[in-house]
């Protein structure tokens, strides 16, 4: 009898799924004391780090990618130096709200709708990103600034993400 195989696409789609579970395991218990903790003055504190993930995905996945959500629109805006502070129950809901916003387009993109193009204008000039290339991009960032947030709870005798 013949196995079945998930693709490569699913293994990693599946794998970034558990990704974002592990993000929300270790930020849902901290007090706002805590998501103020940063590895250096000039860093920013955990808290701003996780609004910054939440507010990349929803930028590229909803305003780069031309898919207008009124929730997404608000998640934009959070990330930013101004940005208000916000409870760890509030970034757990942005992580798992921008997933579940993700991950409904990820499954229904066909290979033709992962290759369309759309333009996003960095530095003065206009560059046409693949759905795919964004897909890649969100999920580097992801894994980047959450290495991130795993550091600084190590740092402080937190629970890190268990990878």
């Amino acid at each position: 009898m013949k196995e079945e195989t998930q693709s490569t696409l699913d293994t990693i789609y599946e794998n970034w799924r558990t990704y974002n579970g592990k993000l929300q395991n270790c930020i849902a218990p901290l007090t706002n004391e805590q998501l103020m903790l940063q590895p250096a003055p000039h860093m920013w504190p955990l808290g701003q780090i996780v609004q910054h993930i939440i507010s990349v995905r929803a930028g590229w996945f909803s305003g780069t990618l031309q898919d207008p959500d009124s929730v997404m629109s608000e998640y934009i805006l959070w990330g930013q130096r101004d940005s208000p502070d916000r409870s760890a129950m509030e970034m757990v809901r942005g992580l798992e709200e921008t997933w579940e916003f993700m991950e409904s387009r990820l499954l229904r993109w066909t290979p033709a709708d992962r290759a369309e193009t759309f333009p996003d204008e960095w530095d003065g000039q206009t560059w046409e990103l693949s759905r795919s290339w964004v897909i890649y991009h969100v999920l580097e960032h992801d894994l980047n600034h959450g290495g991130e947030v795993s550091l600084i709870l190590g740092m402080n005798g937190l629970r890190a993400l268990d990878l």
